[in-house]
Formats: structure tokens, sequence, C-alpha cells
């Protein structure tokens, strides 16, 4: 029943009608106003858009390639249809899975996958299909909107994605020192480099 009071369909149908009362309140439809009200109602209701539900699942055994394209094409839905703060967050999580992916072989790593194939599509799925007024308006749990609750779980996961990020990046940096070691202790008692004859 809320979704269809805070739905576009209702919303639209209602200012129509309430511009039909002004019209009456005016004097230009000083008569059948209570015909006019309700058919401006109906105009309003039937030529907005529905709500359209919109399905972002991922697959499941992509490659790195095709889950890069993917997140980038929910990225571009997710920017069309959810608040700036929203969008910034996400497109923040798909810039740490794009980095980590070519590490994903790594066992350590599966979550990150699971994050770009399930995860986020998942987080965001039911938000995106609540009507716009309703999600950022209505209280959900705790008093927190939906749109509330959805950063707090955005923000878990983006916190998560960098997280792992700086893991995957110590690693990098540990096996570049312990290859300056191997080589200081290779080469560094040398003076000279020569070639034998």
């Amino acid at each position: 029943m809320l979704k269809f009071l805070y739905g576009n369909r209702n919303i639209t149908g209602s200012l129509l009608g309430l511009v039909g009362l002004g019209l009456f309140f005016v004097g230009l439809a000083p008569h059948f106003w209570y015909i006019i009200v309700p058919g401006l109602y109906g105009i309003g209701y039937l030529a907005a858009p529905g709500a359209s539900r919109v399905d972002l699942s991922l697959g499941t055994e992509l490659s790195q390639d095709a889950i890069t394209s993917r997140l980038a094409s929910l990225t571009a839905t997710v920017k069309r249809r959810a608040e700036p703060d929203v969008y910034a967050l996400v497109d923040s999580i798909r810039e740490s899975i794009t980095s980590l992916l070519p590490h994903a072989p790594d066992p350590n790593l599966y979550v990150v996958r699971q994050t770009a194939l399930d995860y986020l599509p998942a987080t965001l799925q039911g938000y995106l299909n609540l009507p716009p007024v309703f999600r950022r308006m209505h209280p959900v749990r705790d008093g927190k909107t939906a749109h509330a609750l959805l950063l707090e779980q955005l923000t878990l996961l983006d916190a998560k994605m960098k997280e792992a990020l700086v893991s995957v990046h110590e690693n990098d940096t540990q096996a570049l020192l312990v290859n300056g070691r191997f080589l200081q202790e290779r080469f560094g008692g040398t003076t000279a480099f020569t070639l034998a004859p």
C-alpha cells in the first residue's frame, strides 16, 4: 500500500487532481469539478511511467573482463536511477573490485568475486525497485529510511574492498622488499660486473 502511495503514478495523479481543485477554487471550473478532479487524477495516473523493475544480477561464472564490463553497466544503471551519494559509493566499490580482480585467483580474495557477482547486486536490487520518494522519505527500520540503510551497507562493502586492496598492495610491497634483499645479497658485494672472455 505504501509503495502505491509513494509511487510515481499516484503522485502524478494527485498533483493533477490538485490542479483540478485549484481550477475550481479560482472559479475556472465551477461546475462538474467532482468529475474533473477524478478525471485529472486518472489522466495523471495513466500518463505517469509505472515502476520499472531493475535486474542487476551479473551471473555466476564470469571472466575478469566480463565482470569488469558488467560492473561498469551496473554502475551506469545506478547513476541513472539512484542518488549521487549512492552512485559515489558504488563507483568506489567498482574501482576497488576492478583493481583487485587480477589477484582474484588468490583463495583469500574469493570474497572480491562474490562481492562483484552477488553481494553488491543483491544490496542494490531491492533498493532500486522501490519508488524514489518512498526510499528517501519513509522510515523503514529504527527511524532510518531505505536510503540511509543502503548507505550504511554500501559503506561497509566499500571499506572491506579498500581493506582487501591495502592487503594486496602490502603483499606486493613485501614481495618487492624480498626481491630487493635477494638482489642486494646476490649482486651487492660485487664491485664490477665482468664477462668471461
